[in-house]
């Protein structure tokens, strides 16, 4: 019997732009649970190369969400892997869907990240911590 890797059949695409302390991230293609592990594998090692402060990724994934189930177990895979150190904002234009749980299960392992439904929203809470003089940023 074959077992296939976790992301097998994923279908996500990247880009990635540096701006300043802040690394923008798009997302594309078409939504499951091994399109947004290879998204997220992706993106660890971008931000352990380029080490930004921020993270606005910008999620155009078109499917089905996420179950409950499936958002924590990626959130508990990314522990430790250096998301730890950026404050991430998560935008999904399409709509929130189960996207909550991500952001619960994030909290709880020690990231700081919030999920969106817009973009300039997202800008504003990356901003808003830095504007304020936050010595951890």
């Amino acid at each position: 019997m074959r077992i296939g890797r976790l992301t097998d059949g994923a279908d996500c695409r990247m880009e990635f732009r540096s701006e300043g302390s802040r690394l923008r991230a798009w997302a594309s293609g078409t939504s499951s649970f091994a399109s947004t592990v290879a998204c997220w594998q992706r993106i660890v090692a971008e931000v352990r190369a380029r080490a930004p402060e921020t993270l606005l990724l910008v999620d155009e994934l078109k499917g089905r969400g996420l179950t409950e189930l499936e958002w924590e177990s990626l959130v508990q895979a990314t522990k430790g892997m250096g998301l730890e150190t950026v404050r991430i904002a998560h935008v999904k234009p399409q709509g929130l869907e189960t996207m909550e749980y991500c952001e619960i299960y994030s909290r709880e392992v020690g990231l700081d990240a919030r999920v969106f439904d817009n973009e300039a929203a997202a800008e504003l809470w990356l901003r808003a911590r830095q504007d304020q003089g936050d010595p951890t940023m």
